[in-house]
């Protein structure tokens, strides 16, 4: 049975609000949460960026939802700060966080100074991180000279059983390399094709766990507020690897955002004030063989958003 859960956009919305947002969405009949980890915003328009490990354990203990955290170990972190950071949170929370691992995007990794590696680089290195991470959840003693630089690193705070660390991925390539270390894979909704393609770049290659899916969606109660929530908010974010890799700073996000339109935005979002046109695709979702789908509104009010469906997406979809 399919795990339908919410997408909390700490760059769009306050993390007060969002708190909020994710006790309501439990109370509505949401079963799982997850965000992002990120230091900017996509555009000037989003707004926000709080820090996503503090408030994790603010809704961890505020509900009694799962949730899970995208993060880019190696440059902004080093990766023995994300092993403590999971291993405290699996520590307090048993059984109900997971963390998926990327390569990073440079719009947040600039703010270190350092050069942006290229992208075989970055995964080498989040290579080096991710067994960084395992060891030290495992309990040893962690020393590496490498991409990743680590002295006599361990965690004393430790959860009996290690979160899983599951793999990011936007493109069929990175799927099937996640399969080699990863406990899971999280992806991003895009035509049908080519999701079957992730996913059977994952199987295929070996992959085992959970696969899950992120589904930027708009609904209004009107059709021209559905799509004009979706161009407001995600116009800045339908550029695809290895433009939204390699881009520095919200100002360039807006300017190349520009003369971006609908019919654009609806590549990467599914924009509807027809509710059972939102059934439809969730289902199809399900059906490519998903096992979480995680929902996430564009729009900044998420409460309509959440009431609307909770009361007639969700039930049916059960």
């Amino acid at each position: 049975m399919t795990e339908y859960g919410i997408h909390a956009s700490h760059e769009q919305i306050p993390p007060a609000d969002l708190l909020a947002a994710v006790i309501a969405a439990e109370r509505h009949g949401f079963e799982a949460a997850m965000c992002s980890d990120h230091f900017s915003p996509w555009s000037s328009r989003q707004g926000e960026s709080a820090f996503a490990w503090s408030w994790l354990g603010a809704a961890l203990q505020a509900t009694n939802l799962s949730f899970g955290v995208v993060n880019a170990p190696g440059q902004r972190y080093h990766p023995a700060i994300i092993a403590q950071a999971i291993g405290t949170l699996g520590s307090m929370f048993p059984g109900r966080f997971w963390a998926a691992l990327g390569s990073g995007e440079y719009s947040n990794e600039h703010i270190t100074g350092e050069p942006w590696p290229r992208k075989e680089v970055r995964e080498a290195r989040l290579l080096e991180s991710v067994d960084v991470i395992r060891s030290l959840l495992a309990g040893e003693e962690v020393t590496r000279d490498g991409l990743v630089t680590v002295d006599r690193a361990k965690l004393w705070t430790r959860p009996a059983e290690a979160p899983a660390l599951i793999g990011a991925a936007v493109s069929t390539k990175t799927a099937a390399w996640c399969a080699g270390w990863a406990d899971g894979l999280v992806t991003v909704n895009a035509p049908t094709e080519q999701l079957q393609a992730m996913i059977a770049a994952y199987r295929d290659a070996g992959g085992k766990g959970p696969v899950c899916l992120q589904v930027h969606l708009s609904w209004a109660p009107t059709q021209d507020e559905a799509e004009a929530i979706a161009h407001d908010q995600w116009r800045s974010n339908v550029f695809r690897p290895p433009v939204c890799w390699d881009l520095e700073t919200v100002e360039q996000f807006d300017v190349i955002g520009e003369n971006v339109t609908i019919e654009q935005v609806r590549e990467v979002v599914n924009v509807s004030a027809d509710l059972e046109a939102h059934v439809e695709w969730l289902r199809g979702y399900a059906e490519l063989g998903f096992d979480r789908i995680y929902l996430h509104h564009v729009g900044q009010d998420l409460m309509p958003f959440i009431e609307t469906f909770g009361a007639k997406v969700l039930p049916a979809l059960r």
